[in-house]
């Protein structure tokens, strides 16, 4: 069952089927650390925006305008990156197409701040908004 970004959190584990179209990648197309080539995009769907980490591979693959299939994310924080969706060991990004889709750039949920659920620390639950938008990918002008 595929979800809205708007509608994810924060998790430990793959589980997260949900489709976004790429808006924009880093102008610093990428940094090479201990697990290959790693570059952050924006993407969104049309209920909020999110950055997503790319790895090896995915950075090359995937450009602005790209429609893509998440199966089985991740949303966690990643260091150096903040708070990311990704594919994740088990998970996989496909291209569905270059068409177009709705979509929003506001709210980030990259950008919202999350406390641990006081009545289960293994969740998480939203408490503010560092900003509405990326703050990686700032809007234009």
């Amino acid at each position: 069952m595929s979800v809205f970004l708007k509608d994810i959190v924060p998790a430990a584990q793959n589980n997260i089927n949900t489709r976004f179209i790429v808006l924009d990648k880093a102008r610093s197309s990428a940094t090479a650390g201990a697990n290959g080539k790693s570059c952050i995009a924006l993407a969104a769907d049309e209920t909020a925006a999110v950055h997503i980490q790319l790895w090896g591979d995915e950075c090359d693959a995937f450009e602005a305008g790209d429609i893509v299939k998440l199966t089985n994310g991740i949303f966690s924080y990643v260091r150096n990156s903040g708070l990311v969706l990704r594919a994740g060991k088990r998970g996989k990004m496909e291209k569905m197409g270059e068409f177009t889709i709705a979509f929003v750039e506001t709210p980030n949920v990259s950008e919202i701040q999350w406390n641990p659920d006081p009545e289960n620390p293994k969740r998480y639950i939203q408490n503010g908004a560092v900003s509405a938008y990326s703050r990686v990918f700032p809007p234009l002008p």
